[in-house]
């Protein structure tokens, strides 16, 4: 429901913060589902903590939580029941706001050789987001305003995103390669949420608190069951997102991002990088403001009937830039130097933003290890120790 832009959420504080236990939440699936919505959360699937729809609470992922290092995802066991303390997994919310392949139109020539065309009407679903982190809070922010924020809008990202109901849980476990801090998107939640919650295991029993960020999210809070908050789950609950945000895995190098990739592009570190990426791509798949596409015709056997499908692409694949003659970027050196300085550089010039929000995943579902900070901190700990230069020129810089 609630957009980049839309009524601030409710401060931590506020006093219409109420107290859900695991009944209660139990209720709000159930609600959801009532409402005619899809509720899609993490569960437990093929080794993986995964988002998928849910018929009810009790599929959460009760009991599990996940070790995470550069090119390593595994599930473990908790003893404490949590819910939501796992770390980013390999899908995103991207994956069904903006999904891998979408048909446009289709086309069907009659036997008098006339040919019709058709957009179809397809139902999407109603969909309420559960589970939603701050960091990818801020990823649906970013692509709100790349999809639909521009001159050419996609449409059916639009149509998604704007019947969406937005469920965030406040980080209270990051990741060992979480770093959310560095760039400003958690692990709390302030805005962009039709309901937050955060997650309280004590002595005082397993609970929520819970927070509207829209009238939505007032309504349907005051439509379950629930209590008012007091003052120990308050405090509980900030005290470990407070904590959560001393113990981030990774963490950027404090520069100006932007600046340094600018003044980054001749970096001998690019080599190094580019001997080892295997550009695969599995970066732009697994990150959640990696917007690319590319459409592709299908054509029966007949010619009679064809379709145009949208489908998600990647700057790392040799046919990206191709124009006539070649690709553009022939190395793996030049691809993923154009998209590291893409996401963390020149993404300002085009969305006034970042396009990194420090979810971590690029890091873990990277097959070769190769970890976003440390090739930022190898980069700026060359500009430090460089002799003062020029900027390349132009043609080197493409190269």
């Amino acid at each position: 429901m609630t957009r980049d832009g839309d009524e601030a959420a409710a401060a931590p504080g506020d006093e219409a913060a109420a107290v859900l236990d695991r009944e209660g939440l139990d209720a709000l699936v159930a609600a959801l589902r009532a409402d005619g919505r899809t509720v899609v959360g993490p569960t437990v699937r093929d080794g993986a903590i995964v988002l998928a729809a849910l018929d009810s609470a009790g599929q959460l992922p009760y009991g599990w939580g996940v070790e995470l290092e550069a090119g390593h995802y595994r599930l473990r066991r908790r003893a404490d029941g949590a819910a939501f303390a796992h770390s980013a997994g390999p899908q995103s919310w991207k994956n069904f706001l903006h999904p891998q392949r979408e048909k446009l139109w289709s086309a069907d020539r009659a036997p008098d050789g006339t040919v019709a065309f058709s957009t179809g009407t397809v139902e999407r679903p109603s969909y309420a987001f559960l589970g939603v982190r701050p960091c990818d809070l801020r990823a649906i922010a970013i692509q709100d305003r790349v999809l639909t924020g521009g001159r050419f809008k996609d449409r059916g990202y639009g149509e998604r995103r704007r019947g969406a109901f937005l469920i965030a849980a406040e980080c209270t476990e990051p990741g060992a390669t979480c770093f959310c801090v560095s760039m400003g998107s958690g692990p709390g939640a302030d805005a962009g949420f039709d309901l937050a919650l955060t997650e309280v295991i004590d002595g005082a029993g397993h609970r929520f608190l819970a927070r509207s960020g829209s009238a939505a999210g007032a309504e349907l809070l005051g439509r379950i069951p629930h209590r008012a908050a007091d003052a120990t789950t308050r405090e509980a609950a900030g005290t470990a997102v407070a904590e959560a945000a001393d113990r981030m895995g990774r963490a950027m190098p404090p520069v100006d991002l932007r600046r340094l990739m600018g003044e980054s592009l001749a970096a001998e570190r690019w080599n190094d990088v580019a001997a080892r990426c295997l550009t695969c791509g599995n970066c732009t798949m697994v990150c959640p403001t990696c917007f690319c596409v590319t459409t592709e015709e299908v054509t029966d056997l007949t010619g009679d009937h064809t379709e145009r499908w949208q489908r998600w692409d990647s700057c790392f694949d040799l046919d990206f830039s191709y124009v006539h003659g070649g690709p553009v970027r022939s190395s793996g050196h030049s691809r993923y130097r154009q998209w590291l300085t893409h996401k963390l550089g020149t993404w300002h010039e085009q969305f006034g933003s970042s396009g990194c929000v420090g979810c971590g995943r690029c890091v873990v579902w990277c097959p070769a290890g190769i970890d976003i900070t440390e090739e930022a901190a190898a980069l700026r700990a060359e500009a430090e120790h460089a002799a003062p230069a020029g900027q390349p020129d132009r043609e080197e810089a493409e190269r």
